[in-house]
């Protein structure tokens, strides 16, 4: 546990702007600054329950996403918590909300992300990234 209020507050923010970081390199249509914020062994379960593992993985196959059915696409995302496990260990859980054209129409998906991150060399990173879609109801 921290035990200054200020540094929780400078580490989650830290941490935002990390999730931030994602969102800019989604929205850019840009695989490598996607996977940017990611560790270089980063762990990370696609929406389709495949495990990648390493950010030129995570790269290349948003690359491929960005160059294909998600070209143009918009991702926003919602912080919903971030809890510390140590000072240098925290959880993030992430709501995502993609809009994309695929013509005739527009279609709208959510997911909910966990985000495990650490912070080496005063920087946060993430370790590992589960990703889920939100089912209609």
């Amino acid at each position: 546990m921290f035990t200054s209020q200020i540094m929780d507050t400078t580490a989650e923010a830290a941490i935002r702007a990390v999730v931030q970081a994602v969102e800019d390199g989604w929205i850019a249509g840009d695989g490598d600054a996607f996977a940017a914020p990611f560790a270089p062994d980063a762990d990370y379960v696609i929406v389709n329950g495949r495990h990648i593992q390493g950010r030129p993985t995570i790269a290349e196959g948003h690359r491929h996403l960005f160059e294909g059915i998600y070209k143009g696409s918009h991702n926003r995302a919602i912080v919903q918590n971030v809890r510390f496990l140590r000072e240098d260990v925290a959880v993030a859980h992430v709501e995502w909300n993609l809009v994309v054209s695929v013509q005739p129409e527009t279609r709208t998906n959510r997911a909910y992300c966990t985000m495990v991150m650490t912070q080496e060399n005063g920087r946060w990173h993430i370790v590992a990234f589960h990703n889920t879609p939100v089912q209609s109801q």
